[in-house]
């Protein structure tokens, strides 16, 4: 029997599952992190009456199909039935809203990371707590509807993330990881909690006083990396596995967000280490080693899985107009009887791209699929603009693409970096937006001018990131650290490739970005042309 077949027959193994942008992911690796199997589910989310979601349903079919698919690869590549793990978790993309009554129904559609409807409650709570609340955090969409006098304010219960609600499915505990709950209400990294003295500020707040919120009551329990968060009960495991092999029992870790997934993944959990996922979204963090001298609307500051702090630059918009634009000449090639391969499509267009101009001779684009809190926008409306001598030509329309999905990132870090002069010694890539290498990397070397690394995992990080964090619970030494769990035990024997910033390449995005600065008051006045 080969060790894989005998950790999968005996349960000694460990699951991941994530909830992407655009997809559901389970990963089961062996004690050792070595991926045995995995399943997907591809998914999007949609605009319903002006707000970005995800069906309830959609949510329970996909990572039910996506769990079957992962039972499916297990059964293929070892010839056994997948009926426990040493150890499981969740994680999700960040923040949002999904607040529920008393008997756990959900009192309004799931309000994504990507709404921005929450402009007034954000900058309410900024100026009352004395801390930045991005729109997407979940205490900013909570004021909003106490702001809005919605009526199912007065039936929350509580409320939480996405995977703090998968999480309550499969083990019926109301509690959230620490880096996952910093996205819900600011932490005290000094006791692993909620900020005690914004919570009093928060319920002395006169409308949620009328509103007979007591924040304290609705919010999840939190808990940091290496401690129990429940157990799979009998209708976790049926909710998970209708089929019902899956048993019972397993231990299941903190359910964390995608940032601290990806944080894990790439072994940047330790001070002066930095991170940055690319996708649907996109957003950048880097461990502290002090405070911020002062709040700013464009940084937000969350924690890792242990309850460190983190600067984080988080947009909304990545690859959504990129993929639209791939997609688009993916119709154009089957038009004459061409079929390319999503590889093939877009391993030749981001090479091509590396063939422009280092500025994109004078090209320009706004990403914006959704709205862009960093420049200030609450509606998205994708834009390419140029002027007629500009150079356009392929290699400069792929290139200008490929830059503004970088965009907002970019002024993000360099108030981070150059105002704030926080020491980052690289970035560690994950994330769609690095699987053609060459391309992605080197231009995102060349946004931040900072060295790029990429793991062998650069490219499905978060589930394999929460495999992790679970087989931490299960495997760390008395007072071991998850810096030192990782380091010591994880990441010992990893390839790693780095990308140098080019000098021509950092001038060039560098002007690149003065346009796109200059150039916002066109993409406001389309916005305001097309409402």
């Amino acid at each position: 029997m080969s060790d894989a077949k005998k950790a999968i027959a005996e349960g000694s193994t460990f699951l991941g599952i994530e909830f992407g942008s655009t997809r559901i992911k389970a990963v089961l690796t062996d004690k050792e992190y070595n991926s045995l199997a995995s399943g997907s589910f591809s998914w999007e989310n949609k605009l319903v009456d002006g707000i970005w979601t995800y069906g309830l349903d959609d949510i329970k079919e996909g990572v039910r199909a996506c769990y079957k698919g992962l039972k499916e690869d297990v059964k293929n590549k070892y010839g056994e039935d997948l009926t426990t793990v040493g150890a499981m978790g969740v994680s999700a993309m960040m923040h949002g809203y999904m607040a529920f009554d008393k008997d756990g129904k959900l009192l309004v559609p799931f309000r994504t990371w990507r709404n921005t409807i929450t402009e007034e409650a954000s900058d309410k709570l900024t100026e009352a707590l004395g801390f930045h609340i991005p729109q997407r955090w979940s205490i900013a969409h909570l004021y909003q509807a106490i702001l809005n006098k919605e009526e199912h304010v007065g039936k929350i219960d509580f409320f939480t993330t996405l995977a703090g609600y998968i999480h309550l499915l499969l083990t019926g505990e109301k509690v959230l990881g620490i880096g996952d709950a910093s996205g819900m209400f600011p932490i005290d990294s000094k006791t692993c909690d909620y900020n005690a003295g914004m919570l009093d500020t928060f319920d002395n707040l006169s409308e949620v006083k009328s509103a007979g919120i007591k924040i304290r009551d609705i919010l999840p329990k939190v808990l940091c990396a290496g401690e129990r968060a429940g157990v799979l009960t009998k209708e976790g495991a049926l909710f998970l596995d209708p089929e019902g092999t899956l048993k019972e029992g397993v231990s299941v870790c903190p359910p964390e967000g995608d940032a601290g997934t990806g944080m894990v993944a790439t072994n940047s959990v330790a001070k002066r280490t930095g991170n940055i996922s690319a996708g649907t979204s996109v957003f950048s963090m880097v461990v502290l080693e002090h405070d911020l001298s002062k709040a700013y609307p464009e940084l937000d500051i969350v924690t890792t899985p242990s309850g460190e702090q983190v600067a984080m630059v988080h947009c909304n918009n990545c690859t959504s107009d990129l993929n639209a634009w791939v997609s688009l000449f993916r119709e154009f090639a089957k038009t004459f009887g061409q079929d390319i391969s999503d590889d093939e499509l877009y391993g030749g267009l981001y090479k091509k791209a590396m063939e422009g101009d280092p500025d994109c001779g004078g090209l320009l684009a706004y990403n914006y699929f959704s709205g862009e809190s960093i420049t200030g926008f609450n509606e998205g409306r994708p834009l390419f603009v140029r002027k007629p001598d500009d150079a356009f030509n392929l290699s400069n329309f792929m290139r200008t693409h490929l830059y503004t999905a970088l965009g907002a990132l970019k002024l993000g870090n360099d108030i981070l970096i150059k105002e704030e002069k926080v020491k980052v010694d690289f970035f560690f890539g994950q994330g769609g937006f690095f699987k053609v290498r060459g391309a992605g990397d080197k231009v995102m070397a060349a946004a931040l001018g900072t060295t790029i690394k990429l793991m062998e995992t650069a490219g499905e990080g978060g589930p394999w990131g929460q495999a992790i964090l679970a087989g931490y619970m299960m495997q760390k030494e008395e007072g071991e650290s998850l810096e030192k769990y990782l380091s010591d035990k994880v990441f010992t024997n990893v390839s790693v490739e780095t990308c140098e910033p080019e000098e021509k390449d950092v001038k060039g995005f560098d002007e690149f970005i003065k346009n796109y600065s200059a150039g916002l008051a066109v993409e406001k006045a389309a916005v305001e042309s097309l409402r």
